[in-house]
């Protein structure tokens, strides 16, 4: 495909369709839909002789603007891209582009093309919401899909896979809203394995539903419309709600139609269910990334899911998907559904290698390796030639040839007027790659008005977070370059993708998780190197990353750029010569899934008797992977387990019964081995609970993942000698040993986690060590300063904190099944504070939106004590308090200092808005306590 998309133009040599677009017509339009002004277009010439973009300008003209805009010091100038090979007569861009979508049937050839069709049979207000969105029609294989029989009216399940950006999620969406508008007796799950993703498609499937109406259920002689309103069962709109970590959504499994869900969210929604004889109201759940199975850590709770529907045998259908599928067949067996499976990209992809101030088109992963084979060979010159070569940088920055061709192909491409995305290893590379390619961006000066104005607003946005404006950020936005990890926090992750979708950002530099975590695709996706550590990244996360790289009606075509090291150029070629691994079971006895899945099963009573668990056993994907007679044995092992562990226990009949210690573990969505280590830690506090401090409550909310936090020792130790005399009492009652602190703060050899007790104790040091940030956090510290007190990314922070809800309202519930109230009471006295991360005399003004901790303290400073003093006040007068509450204090022009008032009269006009609801809705309630 790549060779197709190359582009000849009179002989001249090889050219990539960025350069096609100057030099065939030098069009203004913009991946983002941004024209580029004519300041933006002289800086370049669509008539450059080798294919490399050219200044117009004389080049003692622009080292002179470069030196006056950098203060006298010479900027960074990326490196020139030139063509020097020439090429077969082949097709041009445009040409490309005619030719896919002219092989490809559109709605005037094949009717069964368009959502509208009456086969189809979706409300008219559906079919209109899809079209305002840009889904005018469907794709042929789209189609096919959703007309196979059975699939339409729920009857049949589906396994399906498609490239990424083919359009797999449309299908699902169809399959799952029909079911939901036509039976509103039903209601629907969509599992997603992050929490982005599951805030992504919150907002993507509100905006589909809108004013779409479900169908009326027959009650006797009446409609569900005809009740009356305390008769009918739903209400007639589709509502969809999101379940993750740290969501602030309160709705119960009655108040759904659409459960968007995290893996974990779903495994417990369906538990639920089944415990409270409601799981028939359930009519489809849709398994997305449906390869998360092979997942060593979350991935066999997607295979639960799934095994325990299958075990219902009623009519919950069953749709699962993914990219990067290969043993379709057998997942289809296992789920009882049709496969489809298809190659279809919509938008044509152009691949290169890049080595050594080289690039190759490289059209296949067998022509890639040939080519990488014979560039890492003896011979004095490799048989492949490339089609254009980096220019040899004078900048010591760039030295480094992929360094230098990772900026090259960046800045190139925001020149063009497209959208660059670059996957780097790490956090750091992130932020270091973004401030050099940042450097190498035209100057400010060369840069269209309007969109320096649009930039200084997403600094502004920015500024105004609670956690301030990130230094680094500050510098590269104006430049068009942005960066994406998780040591951001959300509301900085999501300004800076709603930047990039808008074409204000033209590079993002992000770590792999943005491949799989969002949907922002790229004209150009540009990989830096293909470790992520010092691992080869895997086949599946190499196609995710690659798949970024065009997208239909954004993009006419896509180029990704793989740039390697010397080193890595067989490896990088066996890699994508690799299959993509298979699909297997996470349920085997190394992964420990099983004793899980049979703990579940037996506490929500799906299976309590030897002969229902072998009925069972076969719903799983284990069963068609794993020969029968280990199987038989394994699970027989693991029922023992679970009767040694106090986890079930079974009489002489074979019956099996869940213990409180399993009924509490399942409700706190816990493995077993957290249940039995959580059991522990619970019990040693019932007979000493320091409840003459904080601490060990904030110990007790620590969610177990930290015991996968890092440890910096030097840091643990300041806190352990700042802690009050309650504080060193929770630190010896749960284990800490400060000798062994200060032993560690003074040695660089990490913690040993060799035997079952120093794996329990690191758990412990861990945990506390988490618990010392969630303590400032309630007490009102703001996520940037606990994150510099740590030293670690104040996403990380943030995370914790929403983490922390989750399991904390799981310690409420497993205090309640083990019946220990006491303790129950003790922690929901808390669970108000750690939501809004602030003090006792904080909480109600912490309900509003935008006042958490620091901001809602300066509020109750500032003589805004209550919901009443603000729902009463007016916005202006609440803008100078927000300005106090600001981290950081930056010098502005006056017109920025206009704008930046602006926005934060913006949202002192929402938080009076919000304060005034909030206050109506506490008055009606203490009305309604009178009467």
């Amino acid at each position: 495909m790549a060779s197709l998309a190359m582009a000849q133009l009179g002989g001249a040599g090889w050219t990539t369709t960025i350069d096609f677009v100057h030099q065939q017509q030098y069009n203004t339009k913009s991946l983002h839909g941004i024209k580029r002004s004519h300041n933006e277009m002289r800086a370049v010439s669509p008539n450059s002789h080798s294919g490399a973009f050219q200044d117009i300008i004389p080049a003692q003209e622009v080292f002179k603007r470069q030196r006056l805009h950098a203060g006298g010091k010479n900027r960074i100038e990326a490196s020139r891209i030139c063509s020097v090979t020439s090429g077969p007569d082949i097709l041009n861009n445009e040409q490309l582009s005619r030719q896919i979508s002219a092989s490809t049937p559109g709605p005037s050839q094949s009717p069964l093309l368009l959502l509208s069709h009456p086969r189809y049979s979706l409300p008219e207000r559906l079919v209109s919401n899809f079209a305002s969105l840009g889904i005018n029609s469907i794709y042929p294989w789209q189609s096919s899909c959703l007309l196979g029989r059975g699939l339409l009216n729920g009857e049949k399940n589906l396994v399906y896979t498609a490239p990424t950006g083919g359009g797999k999620s449309l299908v699902a969406d169809v399959l799952m809203l029909k079911r939901v508008i036509e039976d509103p007796t039903k209601k629907a799950i969509l599992v997603l394995p992050y929490v982005a993703l599951v805030q992504e498609k919150l907002k993507w499937l509100r905006k589909i539903v809108e004013g779409v109406e479900k169908k009326s259920v027959s009650f006797g002689s009446q409609t569900s419309t005809q009740l009356p309103a305390w008769r009918r069962p739903h209400n007639s709109s589709v509502r969809v709600v999101g379940f993750f970590g740290g969501s602030k959504a309160r709705a119960s499994w009655s108040d759904v139609d659409v459960a968007v869900c995290t893996i974990e969210k779903a495994n417990a929604l369906v538990n639920t269910a089944i415990e409270e004889c409601t799981i028939n109201d359930l009519g489809v759940v849709v398994l997305d990334e449906l390869h998360m199975i092979n997942d060593d850590h979350r991935g066999y709770l997607m295979e639960l899911v799934a095994s325990k529907l299958l075990s219902l045998e009623r009519s919950v259908q069953i749709v699962g998907m993914s990219a990067t599928l290969t043993n379709v067949e057998v997942l289809a067996n296992w789920l009882d559904a049709k496969y489809y499976s298809t190659k279809y990209v919509p938008v044509p992809i152009e691949e290169y290698l890049v080595y050594d101030r080289s690039i190759y088109p490289v059209s296949t992963s067998n022509a890639f390796l040939k080519t990488a084979s014979q560039l890492n060979s003896t011979q004095p010159f490799p048989v492949v030639s490339p089609s254009r070569m980096i220019q040899i940088s004078e900048h010591n920055e760039l030295k480094n040839p992929l360094t230098n061709a990772v900026v090259s192909l960046a800045v190139e491409t925001a020149k063009a007027g497209y959208g660059a995305l670059i996957f780097c290893s790490g956090r750091q590379g992130c932020q270091s790659t973004a401030s050099l390619v940042s450097e190498a961006m035209p100057i400010l000066a060369e840069v269209d008005e309007k969109m320096l104005d649009r930039r200084k607003d997403v600094i502004s946005e920015l500024r105004s977070l609670p956690v301030g404006l990130d230094d680094t950020l500050d510098k590269t936005v104006m430049k068009g370059v942005a960066f994406h990890h998780a040591g951001l926090t959300v509301e900085e992750r999501d300004i800076v993708a709603e930047a990039y979708d808008k074409g204000v950002i033209s590079v993002i530099v992000a770590t792999c998780s943005l491949a799989a975590g969002i949907n922002l695709p790229a004209r150009r996706v540009i990989l830096q190197g293909a470790r992520m550590g010092r691992d080869l990244i895997g086949p599946a996360m190499l196609r995710q990353m690659r798949g970024r790289a065009g997208r239909k009606g954004k993009d006419e075509i896509g180029e990704s750029y793989l740039c390697c090291q010397k080193a890595d150029l067989e490896e990088v070629a066996q890699l994508l010569e690799a299959d993509l691994p298979m699909v297997e079971s996470s349920l085997t006895p190394e992964k420990r899934g099983i004793k899980r899945a049979l703990l579940e099963v037996i506490t929500v009573r799906l299976a309590t008797h030897t002969g229902a668990i072998q009925e069972y056993v076969p719903k799983t994907l284990l069963y068609h992977t794993m020969d029968r007679v280990l199987l038989d044995t394994m699970v027989s092992k693991t029922l023992e387990e679970l009767i040694e562990d106090g986890l079930v226990t079974v009489d002489s009949f074979g019956s099996y019964e869940a213990t409180l210690l399993s009924q509490a573990t399942v409700a706190s969505c816990l493995t077993p081995e957290d249940g039995i280590f959580l059991h522990g830690e619970l019990r040693r506090a019932l007979r000493a609970f320091v409840m003459d401090g904080e601490m060990h409550i904030f110990y007790t909310f620590t969610p177990l993942y930290s015991s996968q936090t890092d440890i910096n020792w030097p840091i643990f130790r300041r806190e352990m000698e700042n802690l009050d005399e309650s504080g060193v009492r929770v630190l010896e009652f749960v284990g800490v040993n400060p000798g062994l602190v200060n032993r560690m703060a003074n040695s660089a050899k990490p913690l040993p986690e060799t035997t079952p007790s120093e794996i329990h104790a690191a758990r412990i040091y861990r945990r506390f060590y988490a618990a010392l940030q969630l303590r400032d956090l309630c007490n009102e510290t703001p996520i940037h300063l606990v994150a510099r007190k740590f030293e670690v990314p104040r996403g990380f922070v943030q995370t914790l904190a929403q983490i922390c809800e989750g399991f904390a309202a799981g310690m409420i519930k497993f205090c309640d099944r083990m019946g220990w109230g006491m303790l129950k009471a003790a922690l929901e006295h808390m669970i108000d504070r750690l939501k809004a991360g602030a003090k006792a005399d904080l909480l109600d003004l912490a309900k509003i939106p935008f006042v958490k901790s620091r901001t809602a303290r300066v509020f109750w400073e500032n003589g805004y004590k209550g919901l009443r003093t603000i729902a009463e006040a007016e916005a202006k007068d609440l803008v100078p308090i927000l300005l106090l509450a600001q981290p950081k204090k930056s010098r502005l022009d006056a017109g920025e200092e206009a704008k930046y008032h602006q926005k934060l009269l913006l949202k002192a006009e929402i938080i009076v808005g919000a304060a005034n609801r909030l206050w109506e809705r506490q008055q009606q309630v203490e009305l309604e306590a009178d009467i």
